[in-house]
């Protein structure tokens, strides 16, 4: 299977699930930090593991052909592009998925290989009926392992209880250095634009070295590459710079 070509289907779903987000009231005036690829990849697992109407509706939604499909594109994506570079030299990644089951309940065994093979999941059996809040602790500490220390809370108490019967985790975490640092001593304070015409101080960062900047209609795209050296991928973060204060959605 080409790869390239679900990749771009995944681009496109992570596009309407952020236009779906920033169309709620409760986003619109604050800030909101999430991975449509974590999305992605939890709905591909709950798609492998449903069938019928619900199964057909997903893979719709995911512009997927088959749960195969996703599978291949899901083992490819997380075995290659988002595996630990740190050794090389890249980024730190840890991208990781986590299934907890209600022990009474029985898994299909295609399932249980998909989920731990492609999708390089730890699935547990667990028992939610009468110790749930043992395993809010066990999905928190698993996600703060996961994190290297970074989300400690996973799932608060109460989002648990005895009528629980599964729950689908992913854990994001990736910390690499600029290819070009920026001096510290150059970090300076301007104004920071957010909603209703406020502004905040904050320090930026400063450069006069040349960037990669991409120019369109109404902003501009700021890449930052991070430090590659025997690491063959390429990683960047990338800014939406408006030419106006308020010419973000």
């Amino acid at each position: 299977m080409d790869f390239y070509e679900p990749l771009s289907y995944q681009t496109d779903v992570s596009l309407n699930i952020t236009q779906h987000l920033f169309t709620k009231p409760e986003f619109q005036n604050n800030n909101i930090v999430f991975s449509p690829l974590s999305l992605f990849t939890v709905l591909s697992i709950i798609a492998v593991g449903s069938e019928g109407p619900t199964q057909r509706q997903l893979l719709s939604f995911l512009q997927a052909n088959s749960t195969d499909q996703l599978n291949s594109f899901s083992s490819q994506l997380i075995s290659s592009t988002l595996s630990d570079a740190s050794c090389f030299g890249g980024p730190r990644l840890s991208f990781v998925n986590g299934v907890w089951v209600e022990q009474s309940l029985s898994l299909q065994p295609s399932f249980k290989k998909s989920v731990t093979t492609d999708y390089k999941a730890d699935l547990a059996s667990v028992d939610f009926k009468t110790k749930a809040g043992e395993v809010i602790e066990e999905l928190n500490l698993w996600g703060k392992k996961k994190t290297n220390g970074l989300i400690e809370t996973m799932v608060p108490r109460g989002a648990v209880d005895s009528t629980t019967k599964l729950i689908f985790a992913n854990a994001l975490y990736f910390k690499g250095t600029w290819d070009e640092k920026f001096d510290a001593l150059e970090t300076k304070e301007y104004d920071f634009h957010i909603h209703d015409d406020n502004s905040v101080k904050v320090p930026f960062i400063t450069s006069t070295k040349d960037q990669f900047i991409s120019v369109f209609d109404g902003f501009k795209v700021l890449g930052l590459p991070y430090k590659q050296d025997k690491d063959k991928r390429r990683f960047s973060m990338y800014f939406f710079l408006p030419d106006t204060n308020d010419g973000l959605p």
